[in-house]
């Protein structure tokens, strides 16, 4: 537990926010033209995957994030699943793989992380509507036939990290629909998972009063975990591949 008293982290809080703004600012004014071009030259390609690695990463060092990987994303048309802590979640995925997420249709309108997620192939859900949740499992089924990766949040929102972690299963339709391997994730903030609430939203926070205050959190380490892969052969129903991967990503989350 830290003992620092609260003047002096409102102190510490205040000087990293004033080296960090700097440091995001340059990142949207050089870095986002540069992303931008390569996006626009690779065509969907490897060029324009690249390029979102690099953006992802370097977005994760301006908030004081050295992301830690453990294991191998697999290549291919693979269905990652991921505990789900935070928007940076998917920046930090992004760093390391490219991968088109299912993502929440409000999210289209948050300024810059609305951008990256269409950018990076993102395919949008509208929460409580049944016909919508259909069409994108419908879509991510054909995208994983094709070769593309696509990532989830089986839990279905973000959490603090209190509590059991908990996958629905019918986005697992997908991958049964399209025989297609799934490789579930441990996403980690912190050493043992110790800072999920630090990064999660707090209650009745708003997207832009998160950003900031993660802007100005200390630099920490996140782990991300790719498990061992569940391919279609092992498959057990859509229940079953839910159950086998919430089970992989509760036992990642705590090791160190």
């Amino acid at each position: 537990m830290s003992t620092t008293s609260p003047a002096v982290e409102t102190l510490l809080r205040g000087l990293r926010l004033g080296y960090r703004l700097p440091l995001l600012l340059l990142h949207l004014l050089i870095g986002l033209p540069i992303t931008l071009v390569l996006i626009a030259l690779g065509r969907g390609g490897r060029l324009s995957h690249a390029a979102i690695r690099f953006w992802a990463g370097g977005l994760t060092r301006v908030f004081g994030l050295r992301v830690r990987r453990e294991g191998t994303p697999l290549p291919g048309g693979i269905l990652f699943v991921a505990n789900h802590v935070s928007w940076m979640d998917i920046v930090v995925l992004h760093s390391q793989r490219m991968m088109g997420f299912i993502a929440k249709s409000e999210i289209r309108g948050w300024p810059l992380i609305g951008w990256l997620a269409a950018q990076g192939e993102s395919i949008f859900l509208q929460r409580g509507n049944g016909d919508s949740l259909g069409q994108v499992v419908a879509e991510m089924a054909q995208r994983l036939r094709a070769g593309r990766a696509i990532g989830v949040f089986p839990e279905g929102g973000t959490r603090s990290g209190k509590g059991e972690i908990v996958f629905h299963a019918r986005i697992f339709a997908a991958a049964v629909e399209a025989q297609a391997t799934v490789q579930p994730v441990a996403v980690a903030y912190g050493p043992k998972a110790s800072a999920q609430a630090v990064m999660a939203f707090a209650p009745r926070e708003r997207f832009l009063g998160n950003f900031f205050r993660v802007l100005g959190e200390p630099a920490r380490t996140v782990r991300v975990g790719f498990l061992e892969p569940i391919p279609p052969e092992q498959f057990d129903g859509r229940r079953g591949i839910a159950d086998m991967a919430q089970a992989r990503v509760s036992a990642a989350m705590t090791a160190d």
